[in-house]
């Protein structure tokens, strides 16, 4: 059994690359859902209720309620730090300048954390002000919100931020 998934790695290498990161980012997406529910729940309940008035960019945005703003932006920050370390370690094996690779990576996750801010706290306006706001849905949401980044956090992850020296990936499966 080793022996074929040996194989398999060395004859689809960027396939195998993209399965680990797919395990790495539905590991850590159970982490960030956890962390979410907690906070949503639980910590920012009380939150989930009061309107975002004070700022007319957030209520440009459509983000109206502190706790499912709070919520998202937290477990995004939780998810985003333990998929860095995952992805550099096990998933690309990365030997890049890890101050580059950080700030690079930084730089990622402070967009797609905006967007997943937004793209969820409107998607829980939106829950909420029809009247489906429950577990069920709002997690839904959540994991919906939370897959859409795939598309560009893959490629950024696998070519620029945690790429591998030429000499290597000459060496290395």
């Amino acid at each position: 059994m080793n022996e074929k998934i040996l194989k398999f790695t060395k004859k689809y290498k960027e396939l195998w690359k993209f399965i680990k990161f797919t395990f790495t980012g539905a590991s850590t997406s159970v982490l960030e859902m956890v962390v979410f529910a907690l906070l949503q729940y639980v910590v920012f309940k009380s939150l989930n209720e009061v309107p975002v008035t004070d700022n007319a960019i957030l209520s440009f945005l459509g983000i109206e309620y502190k706790g499912y703003m709070w919520s998202y932006f937290i477990s995004a920050i939780v998810g985003y730090t333990a998929s860095y370390i995952m992805n550099r370690k096990l998933t690309f094996k990365s030997d890049a300048n890890i101050v580059l690779s950080t700030i690079l990576y930084v730089i990622m996750v402070v967009f797609t954390v905006a967007f997943n801010t937004w793209f969820g706290s409107y998607l829980g306006t939106l829950i909420k002000n029809s009247g489906h706001d429950n577990f069920i849905m709002v997690m839904l949401t959540k994991l919906i919100v939370m897959t859409v980044p795939t598309i560009w956090t893959y490629p950024l992850q696998r070519f620029v931020i945690h790429r591998r020296s030429k000499k290597t990936n000459e060496i290395s499966i």
